[in-house]
């Protein structure tokens, strides 16, 4: 298409293949070039001057961080998006976009728990007042809100207990007070839900997880509506914050099997599910697009998708022993933290300490599960031996 070809519409995967590229511009080559570089020279003194060249030292960015930048934009549907070095990085900068000493910020309590240790640890140093709340709150957070609340930290869904929110309605209520709106999206990425959409300013992936895809690379991205990206874009200059052009590239060839990939995530995540659920050791799945998960509806409203992470608890009266046996026994899951990548993982989950508001049963042992490529059979058949051997 050319610059005078009216706009037309396209879908997903289309997008997915052709987003951020422009292959007239870099003699015909189906990828962006990887540009390795810090300084760039100038042809005289006058283009030196500020806005005469497009680029002016590449930790402002070079024609490979514009072609990723450019394609999860086109996605987010946002003014302008920014990289970061890992999802954490991502998570840190937007929140430091949008408060100030002397300000207060309201935490989903179901919030990633390294997004919990920034705000207890760094904030408070620069005088920033930190509260969470209860994620099933919804418009009622305005109950919780302060003179001095410039940010709402939203995710959906909840970091290792799969809460879903109601990012809408939490949303404009926080637009009344003038607070800035922030989802953390890896879950869903932007293809399953756009959260600006939803009425968010910083719209936060770890692209680390399923971006990338394949386990090799850190990377973090945060998409900014029209009224976050002023602050968003100063705060990321001024803190010197830059991705590696290899990193960079290996996101964007990511990004290019990102559907096809959930596609297959989903499906397999649905099927091991299944039999998890009615397994006799099992007590509950927690995966909101279940039907018999609390935040389904909500889910069904504002995703169009669900993705390969989900948890489940065992039946009450479990050890702790028998719950690490089982872990220690599975072979096609990997121990590992992370996920996104092409492979199945499992951690035990440990809310002691990541929860404030929400309540929690600290005899439940419950274990999250990332459900990868391989055949979802052959995963099932996995999980069914450990768990006979962790029970008998």
């Amino acid at each position: 298409m050319s610059d005078n070809d009216p706009k037309i519409s396209l879908k997903t995967d289309t997008k997915l293949a052709h987003a951020g590229r422009d292959p007239a511009s870099f003699h015909g080559f189906v990828n962006p070039p990887v540009v390795h570089a810090s300084t760039v020279l100038f042809p005289d003194v006058e283009t030196m001057r500020p806005g005469g060249q497009k680029y002016t030292y590449a930790r402002r960015g070079n024609p490979t961080t514009d072609s990723l930048e450019e394609a999860v934009r086109e996605f987010e549907g946002a003014e302008g998006v920014l990289l970061a070095n890992s999802g954490l990085n991502a998570v840190s900068l937007a929140i430091l976009s949008c408060v100030k000493s002397g300000g207060h910020i309201l935490i989903t309590d179901t919030a990633y728990y390294p997004t919990r240790h920034f705000a207890d640890t760094v904030l408070p140093k620069f005088g920033v007042d930190v509260d969470y709340y209860d994620p099933a709150l919804g418009a009622d957070i305005a109950a919780l809100f302060k003179p001095n609340t410039s940010a709402v930290f939203t995710e959906a869904p909840g970091s290792l207990t799969f809460e879903m929110q109601d990012v809408r309605a939490i949303a404009d209520a926080a637009h009344k007070i003038g607070a800035v709106v922030l989802m953390d999206n890896t879950w869903a990425t932007p293809i399953f839900c756009q959260p600006i959409a939803l009425g968010v300013d910083l719209s936060i992936q770890a692209g680390t997880k399923y971006i990338v895809g394949h386990s090799d690379v850190m990377l973090g991205t945060i998409a900014a509506s029209e009224r976050a990206w002023e602050d968003l874009h100063v705060l990321h200059g001024a803190m010197g914050s830059h991705v590696a052009p290899d990193d960079v590239y290996l996101g964007l060839r990511g990004l290019r099997t990102l559907s096809v990939r959930l596609e297959r995530h989903q499906r397999n995540t649905f099927e091991v599910l299944g039999w998890l659920n009615n397994h006799p050791l099992i007590a509950n799945v927690r995966y909101p697009g279940l039907e018999t998960d609390p935040g389904h509806q909500l889910w069904k409203r504002d995703f169009s998708g669900a993705t390969g992470l989900c948890a489940f608890a065992f039946a009450e009266g479990t050890t702790r022993d028998q719950a690490n046996s089982f872990l220690d026994a599975l072979k096609l899951f990997g121990l590992g933290y992370s996920w996104g990548g092409f492979e199945s993982l499992a951690i035990p989950v440990k809310l002691k300490g990541s929860r404030s508001v929400t309540p929690i049963d600290k005899k439940l042992c419950s274990v999250r599960l990332h459900i990868g490529l391989e055949d979802p059979e052959d995963l099932i058949n996995d999980l069914n031996q450990a768990l006979e051997k962790a029970f008998g």
